[in-house]
Parts: C-alpha cells; structure tokens; sequence
C-alpha cells in the first residue's frame, strides 16, 4: 500500500492511498464469502457456494465493489498510524482509480486535530481559594451524630418543625380515595419536606388524634394531577439529644474524649475540602487553557456536531437555540483538542486495570451493575470513548503536578498529598 498526506488547511487533510490487488485479494474473499451468505443457488447450501458460481451470479462488479467497502476503513486506519494523523468526525471518501486484478485508488478527505503549541506548565500558577473549617461545621457534624443517637419519646403537644409523628395518609381525586392511596403508621419528621408537598403545613399546630385535609400534586398514584390528602396525627414524638460530653464521644465513635471526637470531625472535613480544592485547582487549569490557547477549529465538523444535535431535537430552525448550542461545542471540542494534545505530549497510555476502574466508578453514577454498564457500553461502540476519557484524566492530573498551586493566602498546596497513598506491604515474621 502506498498513500500520501496533503494539507488542505490546518485543519483539514486529504490523504491519497493506493492498493494492489494483492493487497486486496483477503477483502474479495470476505466479500465473497459475504455475498455467498445472501444468495440461493439450486444444488448449494447457503455458505457453500463456490466462488466463480458466485461472481457469475452476481457479477464481478459487485465482488469488487463489497471488497473495496469492507477494505477502505483499514487502508485508511494504516495510513493514518504512518503519517500520525488526529483525525476528527466522518472522512469522506472519493475512489479515484480501479483497474481490475490491478490496482485501485482512493483518497480519503478528513478534518483533522490542529497543531498547538502547549504552555510550559511549570510556569504557570493557579490560584484557589483556602481550606477553612469552621466551629459551625464541626458542630453541625457533631450534632448530627448526636441525632443518630437520640431516643424518641411520645409527648402531648401540637406539632412543630423538628417533631417525629406516626400518622395515617389517604389519597383521593374528585372526592374519590385511590386504589394503592392509603398509608398507616407512617414515621415521618415533620419539617422534612421528604414526603408530599403541603404535608409540613397540614401537620403543624395538629395534636394525636387530629386530622385535616389538605390539597397538593399527587406522584406515583395519578402522576402531577391536582388531587386531595387527609392526614391523621397518630403520635407526636420529639427527639432526645444525649449530653454533648465525653461518655458520648465513647458511645458514638472510638475516642474517649469529645475533644478528640471533634478534632477528628474536624480532620474529615478538612480533607474533602483539601479534595475540593485540588478539584478546584483541576477545572481551573482547564478554563485557563481554554481561555488561553488559540488555534483553528475544523468548522465543519462542529456544524455537523450542531445539525446532528438539533435535529435530534426537532429545532434546526431555533436560531436562539443553534447560536447556544454552537457555543458549547466549540467550547467542548476545544477542551477535547487541548487534552488528546496533552495525551499526546505526555505519552499517556491506559491499562485494562484503570478502564475497569473507571467504568465501575461510572456504573455507580448511573444506577447499574457493573457487568450491566460495561455490556451497554460495549454495545453501544463506547468502549473508544471511554478510554479517552481515563487518557484525558491521567494526562491532566499529570501536567496539574507540575503547575504551582497557591492559595489566596500565598500557600502552596501540594496536590500529590491528595492522591491516594499504596498501602505499606506487610511485614511478616518468621
């Protein structure tokens, strides 16, 4: 195979190959084969036909014109890895050239990524904002503990905000209760707001054994329709707190003083923070470079982009919305340039281990089993994306180590304290 690469613009290229028969002679058989599949010929079985009775059938033309369609996307993936071309979206293809049992031709025009210049990342500084962990924090932290703890006891008052009760609920539309709409023995902690809307409101000022009917948008029973509750205060409960002192620091958690309990509240708190902050310095990195990297886009591409896009959504016509959505392309494909560009520079390689990782840590964000997730993703043809995305990920957290974080207040964060620690290997004695 030879080919060759000519530069349209800088971000587009047109890439010429041309291929002997002999080349080709492995994609006549597939398309043989292929065609052989679809065909019945009296005295065959489907599969079996043989060859020269197969191209008398359909014609040669038709075995040559399979084989180029199911060759092109190789030829084309070979003479990219030679000339090291990014390419971006659909390629179009042009056959210049077929000469039977000789030689065919083709050229392939493709947008591609532009070249860029990356900054000196050891130069540059980013600035975030401090870690502060207040008083406040530390005793919300502890005050919730403390509400893990606590005991319910039954008293007689009206209800008020804060106040656990058990209670019976029934639903009705048009005067009518729902199937399904009864519920009893409810706990619920009124001030919630965890239930049905209007439930906090109807409930407040009740005392045990009054009811009062309230209107509200049903869910579940008559999805978003207008329809009525009638709630009945069964118990009213309220929450005893155990003493804040050092016997609950013993009950509630492995130290034995409150001291220590809140210091080690207010260690937990500080590093999510210290995690936010190297997130912080993260996405900052990312808009500066941005922000601050220029170079030519493949507008084609993003018009594609935008059209598939809207057409999706039935609004090709929305000029407000095409203006919007052309935005954050740009934008998104400008981010994706500036990251495979670093991949690139930074000769960033992804294992099956850290794939695996990730895609386990994204079916836990979308509500699947990993087997579940990894089979839609497979299926799907997303398996490429997704090795992008850990590539960009590895890539940005190793050019983020050699930028110089600061915060506001002049300290330098040291980001590689963030990364999670190999455990020490065991010791053992003989």
């Amino acid at each position: 195979m030879k080919s060759a690469v000519e530069k349209l613009t800088d971000t587009r290229t047109k890439v010429s190959i041309e291929v002997s028969f002999e080349e080709l002679a492995p994609y006549l058989a597939r398309a043989t084969k292929a065609l052989g599949e679809r065909i019945s010929v009296p005295g065959f079985r489907k599969g079996k036909v043989p060859a020269a009775l197969i191209e008398q059938r359909v014609g040669r033309a038709t075995v040559l014109d399979e084989a180029i369609n199911l060759s092109m996307g190789d030829f084309f993936s070979t003479a990219k890895k030679e000339h090291s071309i990014a390419s971006i979206g659909r390629p179009e293809v042009d056959i210049t050239e077929l000469v039977d049992k000789e030689k065919f031709s083709f050229t392939v025009e493709v947008e591609v990524r532009p070249e860029i210049a990356l900054p000196n990342f050891s130069e540059m500084t980013i600035t975030v904002d401090d870690v502060i962990v207040g008083d406040a924090e530390v005793d919300e932290q502890v005050d919730a503990l403390r509400a893990r703890f606590g005991t319910l006891t039954t008293v007689e008052k009206s209800v008020e905000n804060g106040d656990f009760v058990t209670l019976d609920l029934v639903a009705s539309s048009a005067g009518k209760p729902l199937d399904g709409g009864t519920a009893n023995d409810i706990s619920y902690e009124v001030g919630s707001n965890t239930m049905v809307d209007g439930l906090d409101e109807a409930l407040t000022g009740l005392s045990a054994g009054e009811s009062k009917r309230f209107e509200t948008t049903l869910v579940g029973l008559a999805e978003g329709q207008p329809g009525d509750i009638d709630v009945t205060v069964k118990a009213v409960k309220t929450r005893e707190l155990p003493p804040l002192d050092d016997s609950f620091a013993t009950l509630s958690s492995e130290f034995d003083t409150l001291a220590a309990l809140k210091n080690d509240v207010q260690a937990r708190i500080e590093r999510v923070k210290l995690l936010e902050q190297g997130a912080a310095a993260r996405d900052q990195l990312v808009e500066t470079l941005v922000e601050s990297i220029t170079f030519p886009l493949p507008e084609k591409f993003i018009e594609d982009e935008v059209n598939n896009h809207l057409s999706g959504e039935g609004r090709l016509e929305d000029a407000a919305h095409r203006a919007e959505v052309t935005e954050q392309t740009t934008k998104q494909l400008t981010y994706e340039i500036i990251l495979d560009t670093i991949v690139s520079a930074e000769n960033v390689s992804v294992n099956e281990g850290e794939l695996t990782e990730y895609l386990v840590r994204q079916s836990q964000r979308y509500g699947m089993s990993p087997d579940q997730f990894i089979q839609e993703v497979t299926t799907n043809g997303q398996v490429a994306t997704m090795v992008s995305e850990v590539a960009r990920a590895k890539a940005l957290a190793s050019v983020l180590g050699r930028v110089n974080v600061v915060t506001k207040s002049g300290k330098s964060v040291d980001l590689e304290a963030l990364r999670p620690q190999p455990a020490a290997p065991a010791v053992t004695e003989d």
